[in-house]
């Protein structure tokens, strides 16, 4: 839990310098906290930190002078009014102290720099920006919470939608403040929710990711150019089976804007990603590089190719994407090696700067020179010893297909004494075990003598569209036979002991993981994570079910029957450990305390692990500390035959 964690990385507009966002451990060692950091474009170099306020800074972007923008509450010392209860603009220029740039009574959160004009959001109510502060005053003094509703969606992720909406704001930079800022988006509702968005290089146009409200509960996400003089907008990109959105990035030289586009998934048809180019003096757009899923995407300085991190059997490698080759032959890898690299920062003379990570290495901030070689760069994160191997794994599925994962085996595993074997299964279902993980990190399970296996079944991405294809609509019995065919492969293994065995999984892992406990007692426990269970009760709970209803189908179809975990609550003989955090809206509690109650009235063997304050993931050290220490125990229990105890932290 104490270990910093890189979280982005910017170079500057001239190339002579690298920031990055840091989290670490607060004092307290109850929370983390965020600084900015430079990191050196040389090896022999060291980190030193920007800031250190005790409120942390974050949302780092270079103007294009080179002075830093980033987003704080950190109070200003400069005036007299109190402040830093809300996030702030400010600058960090190259030698000096920050200044407050500017401040909004919701707050600021993402901000863009291009020409002299700084573009950044915000949450506003409706009505009169002007009067917004002595209308929250109101709400406040009169103790309103209430949001009155009138449309979907209500809530993403983790926290309630409205009353406030995001907008966009304008201004011209200046040393003590902006000058000149005007509302681009006024009575926006909630078009802006993702708030992906960029400025054209001469400062005079915003291409913004744009959410078009459809009739009964549907959506489409569109692109368009906001003027930055008058607010007028246009849409650069529609499509009614499709949406365009982020990252959304203009060139160095104007002329074009990146951004993905997804193909809206039906019943018949799954999802699919392409990198999408329009050009801005004609409006034509098209993709140069289709059915990928990007991680990191950045513009070349040249502005003739773009540079995209993506998804490929395990890996996250870079390429390559030239604009004036056809989609099929534009993409050329640069990475070889196992790397899932993110943060991408192209210089000039083909040098790449990024965050690279993988199953067996933190995020770490790296230089990829022109021909592919990686030279590790000096870090705030410091080098692990792990406790344990990594190895490739493979294994052929019912239809010939091959399934890849990575195995890890704990030291001091061997043939004399096998380690205990733990099945995890990712989430998304869209997904790939290629990276680190600070939520689920099975170094740690090695650390306790167990061997973990992080397979990529069907609906993985990186292995074609046609990897996709072989569940979409088949959630579980596919999925299923592919986990338990590499299972059955890495147990031949002799330092793994094929007698004590678990599986787990969160999200979709999570979906699997109680399908699996319907469908197998072949294993000794398993854990189910922010887990979906009753199909139709979660597809009109859950914070985007426009998005679930396209990909299932009315509650009450056939799919919902046949592929629905609860279904087999009576087959389930394997003691489970319920996770759920209480501000989960994606997979909301719901499911849990179903889950939970069938399993107690069924008699199966369990426990339920609640999190009050958590989302869909836990973030917090001390409720992650309760996590793995839950999570352990349970295992110690039935995997390993020990006496329960309780943990600790939950004692």
């Amino acid at each position: 839990m104490a270990l910093p964690r890189v979280a982005s990385l910017r170079l500057s507009p001239d190339g002579t310098r690298l920031v990055s966002v840091v989290q670490s451990l607060n004092p307290d060692g109850k929370s983390y906290g965020t600084a900015l950091w430079e990191i050196p474009l040389t090896p022999d170099g060291e980190p030193h930190r920007l800031t250190r306020s005790a409120k942390g800074e974050a949302g780092a972007e270079f103007a294009p002078g080179g002075d830093l923008l980033f987003v704080s509450r950190r109070p200003d010392e400069t005036v007299k009014e109190p402040g830093g209860e809300v996030p702030a603009l400010w600058l960090l220029p190259a030698r000096g102290e920050p200044v407050r740039l500017a401040t909004r009574p919701g707050g600021i959160g993402a901000v863009r720099a291009a020409g002299d004009v700084v573009v950044y959001a915000s949450e506003v109510l409706p009505g009169d920006a002007a009067t917004e502060e002595e209308r929250r005053k109101g709400r406040e003094d009169d103790g309103v919470s209430a949001i009155l509703h009138e449309g979907y969606p209500i809530r993403f992720w983790d926290h309630d939608l409205g009353p406030a909406q995001p907008r966009l704001f304008a201004g011209r930079a200046a040393r003590d403040g902006l000058e000149d800022v005007r509302d681009l988006t006024p009575e926006p509702g909630g078009a802006l929710r993702d708030a992906s968005f960029a400025v054209v290089p001469d400062g005079s146009t915003v291409i913004a990711a744009w959410r078009e409200f459809l009739p009964n509960g549907g959506g489409r996400t569109d692109l368009v150019a906001i003027d930055v003089a008058d607010g007028s907008r246009r849409t650069l990109a529609t499509s009614p089976e499709h949406d365009f959105g982020g990252p959304v990035l203009v060139s160095p030289d104007g002329r074009h804007v990146a951004c993905t586009r997804e193909r809206h998934a039906t019943e018949q048809v799954s999802a699919t990603v392409d990198l999408w180019v329009i050009d801005l003096d004609t409006g034509v757009g098209r993709a140069v590089a289709e059915e990928i899923f990007p991680a990191s995407v950045a513009w070349a300085p040249s502005s003739e190719e773009l540079y995209v991190a993506a998804d490929d059997r395990g890996r996250r490698p870079v390429f390559r994407v030239a604009l004036d080759a056809p989609s099929d032959a534009a993409l050329t890898r640069l990475t070889s090696d196992d790397g899932a690299y993110a943060e991408l920062c192209p210089a000039a003379g083909g040098v790449v700067y990024a965050v690279r990570g993988a199953v067996d290495s933190p995020p770490a901030p790296v230089r990829i020179a022109p021909d592919g070689t990686v030279t590790t760069l000096p870090s705030p994160v410091p080098a692990l010893d792990l406790p344990g191997t990594l190895t490739e794994v493979t294994a052929t599925a019912d239809d010939g297909t091959e399934i890849r994962g990575w195995l890890v085996v704990p030291a001091e595993a061997t043939a004399e004494s096998p380690a205990p074997f733990l099945l995890w299964i990712h989430g998304g279902p869209l997904g790939s075990w290629n990276d680190w993980s600070w939520r689920w990190n099975p170094w740690l399970m090695a650390r306790h003598g167990y061997a973990v296996l992080l397979p990529d079944p069907c609906l993985s991405t990186g292995y074609g569209q046609a990897m996709i294809d072989r569940g979409w609509g088949d959630w579980g019995p596919v999925t299923h036979a592919d986990l338990m065919a590499i299972t059955d492969e890495c147990l031949k293994r002799p330092e793994i002991d094929e007698q004590r065995t678990a599986a787990m999984g969160g999200s979709f892992g999570g979906y699997m993981a109680n399908w699996v406990a319907g469908h197998t007692d072949r294993f000794q426990a398993i854990v189910t994570h922010a887990s979906l269970w009753n199909l139709e009760q979660f597809a009109g709970t859950t914070d985007d079910a426009d998005y679930w209803y396209r990909e299932f189908g009315a509650p009450g179809s056939a799919r919902y029957e046949r592929l629905s975990p609860h279904r087999w609550l009576g087959e389930i003989r394997t003691p489970m450990l319920v996770i759920h955090g209480d501000k989960d809206y994606r997979v909301p509690i719901g499911e849990a305390l179903r889950l939970w109650w069938d399993l107690q009235r069924s008699g199966a063997e369990a426990k339920f692990l609640y999190f009050p304050d958590e989302n869909h993931w836990v973030l917090k050290p001390g409720n992650a500390i309760a996590w793995y220490e839950t999570v352990l125990a349970f295992l110690a229990q039935h995997v390993l035959g020990e006496e329960w105890r309780r943990p600790a932290s939950l004692r």
